[in-house]
């Protein structure tokens, strides 16, 4: 077979990349291990876990609702139903990818796709159907493999009772106990929803804090909710050890606390590592570097020049959202367009409750980089409509250059954070100063006009909060 554009890997980058370079006229062909389309995120990550924290925010808020004098009886889960809910959200979402790419003439092949140079894949048979023919030569290739979740180094327990992500969002059960090892962005949306189903959950994170590299104004308010919501959160902390008993994993910890303790489920969540290996890269002139990661310019091109690469595999920040766009550039390249992928802010959004989202250059980057910047934070304490839905513990975040005084930097923490951050990216790709986004008429009573209002903090003038102008 032979295909001018051929997509390996049919995540969220690699389909938007197929489906722009058929909109262009190019003859493209997607070549992905699973039977549907959508990748990790659509099928193992993103989508579904969104669909489950959506559970557990409603059950969240039927709970604060004793605040206004509404009580309800304790929920009853219909676990099954649960399933079927999210899985549905799935199956709808991957039907419409398959439309999608049979009205672009997008070709799909279900194989493992390796290379045998610079111009051929070899497909090797996943699942019952072959594929047409066991090679397919192409004229360029995008390479859009993704990551997978990694393992804790030197432990090796075999029990269906330690889960990775995928698992997880299976809801095999609702544990009595459950320890999350990795106090990242995955593990806490997933805590998240374990813990408003029932279960006592428990973090243990290496690190001093949760969501490490994230602003630490930013997580703290998360934080101080997490620790009345979760069972225990141990940081400065590592997992020496697991083993496996009938009925439940021992852990055994080094840290903040160093008992022996038993869980009836343990989730991995400690990070994810690029799907670089087995593919036949050192059959061509790709690079990999030490990390695993797939070497690229800013225009997605490898040191081959028949191979492109995007998404996870091609570095960090492993989101969705980046490689959708890094595949839209590298198609654009592809055909003669001056394209380049130079961002000045990947928004990251934690979906947990409340929700940290963030973008540009933070806190602690301008600090690490030396840069002069000033801060302004207005809390949500002060926010009547974050009053009026009881949720005050949020906060919005601007980072400013101070010699220019236009904002390169983004954070929001609090109910919804999530919608709004992308007002942020706008004003920081737009290269916008603090007067504009104060001199922005936001609408009121909202949570969106917290954005002009740290503004106006910034300059002294915050209508409802009072902070020396200043000099």
């Amino acid at each position: 077979m032979k295909t001018q554009l051929v997509v390996l890997g049919a995540g969220p980058g690699g389909y938007a990349a197929a489906f722009l370079a058929a909109d262009l006229g190019m003859e493209v062909t997607l070549v992905d291990q699973e039977a549907r389309l959508g990748g990790v995120c659509l099928l193992r990550g993103c989508i579904p876990s969104k669909a489950l924290l959506h559970v557990a925010k409603a059950l969240g808020e039927v709970d604060e609702l004793a605040q206004w004098g509404v009580k309800f009886g304790k929920p009853k889960i219909d676990l099954d139903a649960v399933r079927a809910r999210k899985d549905k959200v799935v199956t709808t979402l991957t039907g419409g990818l398959k439309q999608l790419a049979g009205k672009r003439k997008v070709k799909v092949i279900r194989a493992r796709g390796t290379f045998q140079n610079s111009t051929t894949l070899k497909l090797h048979p996943v699942g019952d159907k072959k594929p047409e023919d066991d090679t397919l030569q192409f004229d360029h290739c995008i390479l859009a493999s993704g990551s997978r979740a990694m393992d804790i180094p030197g432990i090796d327990v075999q029990s269906d009772r330690v889960m990775n992500s995928k698992v997880a969002l299976d809801l095999p059960d609702v544990p009595g106990s459950l320890l999350i090892v990795g106090g990242g962005y995955i593990g806490l949306e997933m805590g998240s929803v374990y813990a408003a189903l029932g279960s006592k959950v428990s973090v243990v994170e290496m690190t001093d804090g949760l969501l490490p590299g994230a602003d630490r104004d930013l997580v703290r308010p998360l934080q101080k909710r997490l620790a009345g919501q979760f069972e225990s959160i141990w940081l400065n902390t590592k997992v020496t050890d697991m083993k496996a008993q009938t009925n439940a994993v021992e852990v055994t910890f080094e840290g903040e606390t160093s008992e022996k303790k038993k869980f009836d489920r343990v989730l991995v969540s400690i990070g994810r590592q690029p799907n670089s290996e087995n593919l036949g890269l050192e059959n061509t002139g790709v690079e990999v570097d030490e990390r695993g990661f797939v070497k690229v310019d800013s225009r997605q091109r490898t040191g081959d020049e028949h191979i492109l690469a995007i998404g996870d595999v091609a570095g960090q920040p492993m989101l969705a959202h980046k490689a959708a766009h890094e595949g839209r550039v590298a198609v654009e390249v592809l055909a003669g367009e001056p394209a380049e992928f130079s961002p000045r802010a990947i928004p990251a959004v934690v979906f947990t409750d409340p929700e940290v989202a963030w973008a540009g250059v933070m806190e602690t980057d301008a600090k690490r980089e030396g840069r002069d910047v000033q801060t302004a934070i207005f809390p949500w304490g002060a926010s009547g409509r974050a009053l009026a839905v009881g949720r005050t513990e949020g906060m919005t975040k601007w980072v400013v250059d101070r010699k220019t005084e236009r904002v390169i930097g983004c954070g929001i923490t609090g109910v919804g954070a999530g919608d709004m951050i992308a007002e942020g990216v706008l004003a920081i790709e737009m290269g916008c100063a603090v007067r504009d986004i104060v001199e922005s008429i936001h609408p009121h009573p909202t949570l969106s006009e917290t954005l002009a209002f740290a503004g106006e903090v910034y300059f002294g003038t915050a209508t409802d909060l009072y902070r020396p102008k200043r000099k």
